[in-house]
């Protein structure tokens, strides 16, 4: 039986048809930088405060003092959610001709903003939340806006695996970005949050599927020295331009609903893609699709300038058959349960901490669109520091040092002194630098700790983890408008923790990947431990198995 990379092998590594390929796959990764992060703008909340009507009969003075004082942050500043009762005020007032510090305003009764709010149109023009008051009683819609998209980014990731190796990986890579791109495009005409939100969740299982379904597609099509820079440097740093591309269209369009339509053009733009990218030859071959396979084959061949050999006669004689597993076998045993649970843990907190502190820019002090944009650009080198400590230094230290980093720093930040605003958002860049070079290097780190028959299981089952990371993210965010320090101090003490609890993995560096599970147990870190008559015997007989093949 032959081996794909073995038939293949007389391609080359990196010619122009890998070179397009590469670059193609990585651009289409682009709109989902947009959608990934949009809400930072499309749900941005303005400083606001209750609309006092003109028919309330009140001076210009009296208008100005209507709304009360409260502390935020050991200052006072007007009430976003009460008002003086306008009645009460007007009799008030009456008695009083300005309201002067001899007038005691807390004998008055207070009310809810039953005539609305006043928004600042500073830095937002309108928003979901000024569109539809998503503010006070209201304000638990926000994260649940955001919290939905990553249900919908949750359900897409489930389904989008199962999708592509059923239909194809570029039928459904295009179908989903057609999802993502049509979806966004009927939000801007959202006439209730309702109708809002459930498209915001269908356009997230349209985001991570065209992601998922473009990172399968290229490490079938491209060669084995490729696939790790593929996976790191290309989808990755494009999702960044994606991201640093979206706090430029919003700064200059500051409507909600045409920055969803300008966020919807890039999609639209690689509609001609379709004629370009091909269809996995991998997955063709195991259709038993040979014809079509030999096809895109040749055609990258000839585009690399390379003849193809007399002896690629016979695709039958590739072997795309594979071993089937269930979820339980990934609690096999109790070590293996213990590692499964663990990397579970390990990527939700990471996950938390990614996108608590991708979704916080707009409560930063500064300029949200600035901070935005820096949070995107740190992500560069982030992922260039995490390819260069994938190749050379060993896993398990790699992601807890970076752990380390980003926690540590988020939890500094409640130390910092209220004057020094410029440190606290250095210091929440450096933490999302840390963890972000942490989450990008998962991937390939769960990949080395599992064997064949349940890697993919294994990274569909932590990249869920994940996943629900991301829906309860939302909510640290929503915290810091009781604290400002509290969603730092829960980010911080979970990547600390979680950074503490990866040096108890094991470590994969320099190992083979393990094709069995008893190889995996064997992987540098697992306890060595008295085996059991029954483990020495399937120990034994696996060891005979490998011998007779």
């Amino acid at each position: 039986m032959q081996d794909y990379d073995e038939l293949i092998a007389f391609l080359g590594e990196w010619g122009p048809f890998q070179r397009l390929i590469f670059f193609l796959l990585s651009a289409s990764i682009i709109p989902n930088g947009f959608n990934g992060m949009s809400a930072v703008f499309l749900a941005g909340t303005p400083e606001h405060h209750c609309r006092v009507p003109a028919s309330a009969n009140l001076s210009g003075e009296w208008l100005n003092a209507s709304i009360p004082l409260e502390e935020h942050e050991g200052r006072q500043v007007p009430s976003r959610c009460r008002r003086y009762r306008l009645e009460a005020l007007a009799n008030f007032s009456a008695l009083h001709l300005l309201p002067g510090r001899d007038v005691n305003l807390s004998q008055v009764e207070q009310e809810k903003c039953l005539d609305g709010w006043e928004y600042s149109r500073d830095p937002f023009l309108s928003t979901i939340v000024t569109e539809w008051n998503l503010v006070c009683d209201d304000d638990w819609k926000t994260p649940l806006t955001t919290s939905l998209f990553f249900v919908g980014v949750l359900l897409g990731s489930f389904i989008s695996g199962q999708l592509s190796d059923r239909f194809g990986r570029k039928t459904i890579l295009f179908a989903t970005m057609g999802v993502q791109t049509g979806f966004s495009f009927l939000q801007i005409f959202s006439t209730s949050w309702e109708m809002f939100t459930v498209l915001f969740l269908i356009v997230g299982m349209g985001q991570i599927s065209n992601y998922v379904v473009a990172f399968i597609l290229g490490t079938e099509i491209l060669g084995k020295s490729v696939r790790i820079i593929f996976s790191t440097l290309g989808v990755c740093i494009f999702f960044a331009i994606g991201y640093m591309l979206l706090p430029l269209f919003a700064y200059f369009i500051r409507d909600w609903r045409m920055l969803l339509l300008a966020l919807t053009v890039p999609g639209v733009c690689c509609v001609p893609l379709w004629w370009i990218i091909p269809e996995s030859p991998r997955w063709l071959i195991s259709q038993g699709r040979f014809q079509e396979a030999d096809r895109i084959i040749r055609k990258a061949a000839k585009m690399n300038g390379i003849p193809v050999p007399e002896t690629f006669v016979e695709m039958q004689n590739f072997n795309a058959k594979q071993e089937q597993a269930i979820v339980l076998d990934l609690f096999r045993t109790q070590n293996i349960a213990v590692i499964t649970v663990m990397s579970l843990l390990l990527w939700m907190f990471t996950s938390i901490g990614y996108f608590g502190l991708s979704l916080n820019t707009s409560n930063l002090h500064g300029n949200a669109y600035l901070n935005c944009f820096l949070s995107a650009v740190i992500e560069v080198p982030a992922y260039v520091i995490a390819w260069l400590l994938l190749r050379t230094l060993p896993r398990r230290y790699s992601i807890s040092g970076t752990l380390f980093l980003g926690g540590g720093v988020i939890l500094f930040i409640q130390l910092v002194p209220p004057d020094l605003h410029l440190l606290s958002v250095i210091l929440a860049m450096l933490g999302k630098f840390g963890i972000t070079s942490a989450f990008s290097m998962l991937y390939v780190y769960t990949a080395e700790l599992y064997p064949t028959i349940v890697r993919n299981m294994a990274v569909g089952a932590t990249s869920m983890s994940s996943r629900v990371g991301s829906i309860i993210a939302p909510y640290f965010v929503y915290l810091g408008a009781y604290d400002r320090f509290l969603p730092y101090i829960l980010m911080g003490s979970l990547t600390v923790l979680i950074g503490i609890l990866t040096l108890f993995l094991p470590e994969s560096y320099g190992n083979p990947l393990p094709e069995t599970f008893q190889e995996m147990l064997r992987v540098k870190g697992f306890r060595k431990r008295k085996l059991t008559m029954n483990s020495m015997k399937n120990e034994l007989n696996n060891k005979n198995l490998i011998t007779q093949l």
